[in-house]
């Protein structure tokens, strides 16, 4: 497959484009700034832009097979630019003939943590989570074959390739993933296409 990530340069993009890469495909990280970006391989090209101009977006996705989109809010004050870049990559697809599209949203979005600890952490991230909602409201509004990944916690451990999905709420007792097993999550449901149009939790 062709595809695009954005947010590549990011903690959970930079491992989306390392295993998709590792699994034999040709892969674009769309950056805003590609020094960032520690990957090197020949199947890599690498483009600089920025998803809240239209025009980048919409560009940068022509002639891929897949969008994936790692791209994450600056901050935790009141955010529109997850919502607005989503809105410019959906009009990119549309453009271009793109039908499939992963969302890396957040745990929490739909106010499904329990206890205490997720009361706290939603109250901290209202307005991130707020906006993540909003781009996965987009992407269930459009025609595309969406998948959203809701981690929960996320953590810089290594790969273990075993975690727990749950299509609604999330895994009971889940606490927190690590970044790689989220990039593991994406690239398995590229081939296995079990979460269409579907967001899900995923937690160990």
């Amino acid at each position: 497959m062709n595809i695009i990530v954005f947010g590549a340069s990011g903690g959970t993009g930079e491992h989306v484009v390392q295993q998709t890469l590792e699994e034999g495909h040709s892969v674009t990280a769309f950056v805003r700034n590609p020094e960032k970006l520690t990957i090197s391989y020949e199947q890599l090209k690498i483009i600089k832009g920025d998803a809240l101009k239209f025009d980048d977006a919409a560009k940068a996705i022509e002639g891929h097979d897949v969008v994936i989109s790692c791209l994450g809010a600056h901050g935790l004050g009141k955010t529109t630019e997850l919502s607005q870049m989503t809105s410019n990559i959906i009009e990119g697809m549309k453009q271009h003939n793109v039908n499939r599209i992963l969302y890396m949203a957040s745990a929490g979005i739909y106010k499904e943590i329990p206890g205490i600890t997720g009361w706290l952490a939603q109250k901290i991230l209202k307005n991130v989570l707020e906006d993540h909602r909003r781009a996965v409201d987009q992407l269930a509004q459009s025609d595309f074959e969406w998948t959203a990944a809701r981690p929960m916690g996320l953590t810089k451990k290594e790969l273990t390739a075993h975690y727990r999905t749950k299509a609604e709420g999330i895994p009971e007792g889940g606490r927190n993933i690590s970044r790689a097993d989220v990039a593991h999550f994406f690239t398995r449901e590229l081939q296995n296409r079990q979460f269409i149009r579907q967001s899900v939790g995923l937690a160990y």
